[in-house]
């Protein structure tokens, strides 16, 4: 694993916490409305996993794209899409940013630079390249990050995405939330290479492990990477070691999880470790507090919105189908 500790200054600390800790707030509500029996939707949990993708988003611009999996939730409110609008996508109605159609398996939010959560495991890694394709084209100078879990690496579209990727030099980084399961099968059990990240030699391309629960590490593996891409340098493997805190879908278990690694994963929680960082950078217990208490506030005016909007129109279902023309 690749040792990239880099000085983080406080202001992007800040930046970094306050996504990390809106990822982790919207999920401990998801978690909340559907075990209240509020809500009943298909959710893929990412408690664990709310620091990757934090730190990742935090290293892109406002305008760069991103390409996510169901399990995408990180992405998605780190990026900024408004919260009314994703949370009346994920209850289906029509304030959502697909009108409710879309669910929490398919958000999309062009405004927001959400192109696309897919459903597929690993397909949404050829789109990255046809989005980094026609920045490269356009001379945007927009990157694309596409984030994906272990399971999706040994698929065929990942290794023609990653090929096709490191030939034209396109600006996309490719981001695996090793979570070490893919579903109920544990990595040694579906994969033998050493690391997700060693198989971008084979294509010419960089590739870096790091531990997705250090601050320290995962930003600055991910500004370097987009740092790259920008410039015109090509695409970046990051493989992001982490954990998956809950069962693989919101309801499962972890009876296929041997002990060790459930106290393992207990121990590298990114939560404290990220709130020990903060409180190393002189930031006070009270003004982290004071950042967790206004995105609750946030969150359940959104929640009370979303529970409170209509439901989508039957005749939606044959909208947004073809394009229409005047």
């Amino acid at each position: 694993m690749a040792q990239i500790a880099k000085e983080i200054d406080r202001d992007k600390l800040l930046d970094i916490y306050t996504r990390t800790m809106k990822v982790n707030r919207t999920d401990e509500k998801f978690r909340e409305l559907l075990m209240g029996g509020k809500v009943a939707v298909m959710y893929y949990c990412v408690r664990g996993q709310e620091l990757v993708s934090a730190a990742a988003v935090a290293a892109l611009e406002k305008d760069d794209y991103v390409v996510c999996t169901y399990r995408g939730q990180g992405e998605q409110t780190a990026k900024g899409i408004p919260m009314e609008k994703w949370w009346g996508e994920c209850l289906g109605k029509a304030t959502g940013t697909c009108k409710g159609k879309g669910g929490t398996m398919h958000i999309t939010d062009p405004e927001t630079g959400i192109m696309v959560t897919t459903g597929v495991v690993g397909s949404g890694l050829p789109i990255a390249n046809g989005l980094a394709m026609a920045s490269q084209n356009n001379g945007d100078g927009r990157v694309t990050l596409v984030s994906f879990g272990d399971g999706a690496a040994n698929i065929g579209g990942f290794h023609e995405a990653m090929n096709m990727a490191q030939l034209y030099k396109l600006p996309v980084i490719f981001l695996c939330q090793n979570n070490r399961y893919g579903e109920h099968t544990a990595y040694a059990d579906h994969t033998d290479s050493r690391s997700i990240a060693s198989r971008a030699e084979g294509y010419g391309m960089k590739g870096v492990t790091v531990d997705g629960n250090d601050v320290h590490q995962i930003y600055p593996a991910m500004q370097e990477a987009v740092a790259r891409a920008r410039a015109g340098e090509g695409p970046t493997l990051v493989e992001a070691m982490c954990y998956r805190m809950m069962g693989h879908f919101f309801g499962s278990d972890f009876s296929y999880m041997p002990p060790e690694h459930i106290e393992e994963m207990k121990a590298e929680d990114p939560l404290p470790k990220l709130r020990k960082v903060m409180l190393e950078h002189q930031f006070t217990e009270e003004e982290l507090d004071a950042v967790v208490a206004d995105i609750d506030a946030q969150i359940d005016a959104a929640v009370q919105h979303a529970l409170d909007a209509p439901l989508p129109d039957t005749d939606e279902i044959y909208k947004d189908v073809l394009e229409e023309t005047a």
